[in-house]
Formats: C-alpha cells, sequence, structure tokens
C-alpha cells in the first residue's frame, strides 16, 4: 500500500508547484487546487483504507488465535478419551479393576469436555448478548448463600475453613443463578490455588450509597502482577495453575467478567505472590424490597 501512495505523492507535489508558479494565471490555479483536492482524497482513502486492513487483520488474528485455544482445549480430553477407550476395545486390560479405572478417566473427560462446551455456548451467549437474564432486585446474602451451596459440592470431602461477613440489607438487579455462578466460580478457584493444610477463604459484602461489593480473599499462593491483566482473558491460566498441574478450562474468571459487566458492574483483583488473591464484584445498589 506505500508504494501506491507514490504517484499521490507526486501529484501532491506538482499540484503545489502549479500554485506556487500560477501567480495570476487562473487557469494553473485552479489546475493546482483540483490537483490538491484529488491527491487530499486519495490521502484519505488511503488512511481509511489502512485502518480498516489494520482492523481486520488484528481481528482475523484474534479469531485464530481463539480458534487455536478451543482447539487445544477440546483436543486434550478428546484425545484421553480415544486412548481409554482403545485400549478397551482391544482388550489390553483384563483386571476388572483396571477396567473400572478406564471408564472412571472416560467419565471425567467427558465431564470436563460438557463443561468447556457448556461454557463456551455461555459466554459466547452473553458476550453477544443473546443470553436471558431474570433480572429483579435480589438480596446479596442470597446470592452468597446459593454460591456457598454450589460451591459445597466443589469441596466435598475438603477441609476449607470459609468465613463469610456481609452488611445487612444488601440488594442488587440482576438474575440471581447469574450472579450466584460469578461468585460460586470465585470460591471455587479460591478452593483450587489454596494449600492443602490450612485453606481458608473470607466472603465479604459491603457497600456505599450507590454500589455493592462482593468480595472473595483466598490465603493461596497469589497471582504475580503482569498476569493480573489477563487473567479474565478466555483461556487464560496463570502460572499457578501450569506449575501446580491444576485441572481448569481458563474460562471460569472469563465467564465471571461477563456476567458481570452484563449487569453494569465490574470484577478486578488485588494479589501478591505468596499472599493470596483478593476478587472483588462491584454492582449497582438497589433497595431492598420488603
Amino acid at each position: 500500500m506505500v508504494t501506491a501512495m507514490i504517484p499521490t505523492v507526486l501529484m501532491t507535489v506538482i499540484g503545489i508547484i502549479l500554485l506556487a508558479i500560477g501567480g495570476s494565471k487562473s487557469v494553473a490555479v485552479i489546475g493546482g487546487i483540483l490537483v490538491l483536492s484529488f491527491c487530499a482524497m486519495a490521502l484519505t482513502g488511503y488512511v481509511i483504507g489502512s485502518v480498516f486492513v489494520t482492523r481486520g487483520a488484528s481481528l482475523a488474528a484474534v479469531q485464530n488465535e481463539f480458534l487455536s485455544m478451543v482447539s487445544h482445549e477440546l483436543r486434550t480430553p478428546l484425545t484421553s478419551i480415544r486412548l481409554f477407550i482403545e485400549t478397551l476395545r482391544d482388550e489390553r486390560v483384563h483386571d476388572p479393576e483396571e477396567r473400572r479405572r478406564c471408564l472412571t478417566v472416560i467419565d471425567q473427560e467427558l465431564r470436563r469436555l460438557d463443561g468447556l462446551v457448556g461454557k463456551l455456548i455461555e459466554l459466547s451467549k452473553i458476550e453477544h448478548r443473546h443470553a436471558v437474564f431474570d433480572q429483579r432486585v435480589v438480596k446479596v446474602a442470597d446470592i452468597v448463600a446459593d454460591a456457598l451451596a454450589a460451591f459445597a459440592v466443589v469441596k466435598v470431602g475438603a477441609q476449607v475453613d470459609v468465613q463469610v461477613a456481609l452488611e445487612p440489607d444488601l440488594a442488587v438487579f440482576g438474575d440471581r443463578a447469574a450472579l450466584a455462578q460469578a461468585v460460586g466460580n470465585l470460591l471455587a478457584n479460591a478452593w483450587k490455588y489454596t494449600p492443602e493444610e490450612g485453606k481458608r477463604i473470607d466472603v465479604l459484602a459491603n457497600a456505599d450509597a450507590k454500589h455493592v461489593a462482593i468480595v472473595v480473599i483466598d490465603n493461596g499462593v497469589g497471582i504475580p502482577r503482569r498476569e493480573q491483566e489477563v487473567i479474565f482473558d478466555k483461556f487464560h491460566r496463570g502460572s499457578s495453575a501450569e506449575l501446580r498441574g491444576s485441572a481448569g478450562s481458563g474460562l471460569g474468571l472469563a465467564l465471571v467478567r461477563a456476567i458481570v459487566e452484563a449487569h453494569r458492574g465490574k470484577v478486578d483483583v488485588r494479589s501478591d505472590r505468596g499472599r493470596g488473591a483478593r476478587f472483588r464484584i462491584v454492582l449497582p445498589r438497589r433497595e431492598v424490597i420488603a
């Protein structure tokens, strides 16, 4: 595209020369003005075209990266399922206990695959504003209670010290189930990245005149500052997840952000390496309906 600009630049020079030497000759002056006008239009077209081409290239790059990440996330469980099915089909395992273990792994991978696809569909619906939220005034205490109930299933059998401190009579306007899912994802994330011994999670809720904040704090490994800006991106898994080998799709926090932003709120994180993390959801405040 730069090469295509050379004729336009040369014509601009000619237009300037015509204006400079035209003097009182109206034909030369008019010719110079017309040439410069044409060049100005050509330059404008070049700039606009460059912007659209650049944006198109950036969008294509983002789409390709997204497809690559989705393919990778789908391939992992599918490969595992295929290998175990081949093992059972070819009767390489004869011990009943080992066969049950293979079937258990297949079941786990299928559940993981189903969860990944479900999150992708839900995230896509929210981001494209196709998700239908049952929005009404809902108490923050009810949202947290629902999130804790879902979290109880995730942490079954594990010892976790969960402390809850909510200011009374706090309410927001939104979908109770979706907001409970967002808080539940934060709880599951906190549980996943805290040590096996001495797990502690605090759930707080406070407010000012206009906003309600729901905060989840853990005593885990923390998040490096360089990762805090991208941790809510789709398929991003922090260095802590990779080092610990924790299972996950990298969609949980992306789903939290999508849900919160769909409710005109925001979510942020504060953390230092080795000192836990503090996730905060901020939503517009509403008065409690008696």
